[in-house]
């Protein structure tokens, strides 16, 4: 091949690149745009306006080029699952953005001071100890951060939460912490190919939310309520949650086990 031919060569691999580029990025937009119209959609059929929910682009395992590709399009709350993945990506973006970041996976108690410095809400909290050292790293800090306790509603072994009858005890003992805030409950209900047998699970959370609220007044704050992820969050949202947890439809298929 003459150097000309490999010239050509590169010339042409350099525009296929850069076309797939933006093919991804239109993509990611693409999607972007149907799931906040499924949002409105969902919202409008049940009697809530769109605005009641929060879309938090769960970006485990993807790395920052997907992320910042969802920036672009205007989404600015993420969901991550591991403390150590997390920093990796959070300190490449400039702090101008004003991204949230969300810990939606499990918080072990010796992560919990590098949690209380990256994460902006942790939807997973489900026991006092862990608690009670997130609430020093937050004293230390000099924050308040919001927490979500999370709920085991399915049963199984390989989720974590808290057993709902457990759930009355929990939040009494997390909001006996000054520095960190209830704001609300969390749940990941079994997958069911339909998203309407995942609704009596969606409605269990709803139904336990409130009956903590005329237990106790105030105790979940602003009584979010973070259910529902790409298969099953039109459901979610007739049931009534707040904050709804997509990942694939919006990033597509995993790309690495982080």
């Amino acid at each position: 091949m003459s150097g000309r031919q490999q010239k050509n060569v590169k010339a042409i691999i350099l525009v296929y690149i850069e076309l797939k580029k933006g093919s991804q990025v239109n993509s990611t937009a693409l999607n972007i745009r149907r799931i906040q119209e499924r949002i409105a959609i969902a919202a409008e059929n049940c009697g809530r306006s769109a605005e009641e929910i929060t879309l938090l682009a769960v970006s485990k395992s993807f790395p920052k080029e997907s992320i910042a590709q969802a920036v672009d399009s205007g989404v600015r709350k993420f969901g991550e699952n591991r403390v150590q993945e997390a920093e990796g990506k959070i300190l490449q973006f400039d702090k101008s953005l004003h991204l949230e970041w969300h810990l939606i996976g499990h918080l072990q108690s010796n992560k919990a001071r590098r949690a209380a410095e990256l994460f902006d809400l942790i939807h997973s909290m489900d026991n006092a100890e862990t608690a009670g050292k997130l609430d020093q790293a937050c004293k230390d800090l000099g924050k308040i951060l919001p927490v979500l306790l999370q709920v085991k509603l399915g049963g199984e072994e390989t989720k974590s939460g808290a057993d709902s009858h457990n759930v009355h005890e929990l939040c009494e003992a997390v909001s006996n912490y000054k520095n960190i805030r209830i704001d609300g409950l969390m749940a990941i209900p079994p997958f069911f190919d339909n998203q309407n047998d995942a609704r009596p699970y969606f409605a269990q959370l709803r139904e336990l939310g409130e009956k903590l609220e005329s237990e106790q007044p105030g105790c979940l704050g602003r009584r979010h309520l973070s259910m529902g992820m790409s298969h099953d969050f039109e459901a979610a949202i007739r049931e009534g949650a707040t904050i709804v947890r997509i990942g694939t439809a919006i990033f597509g298929a995993r790309q690495y086990d982080g």
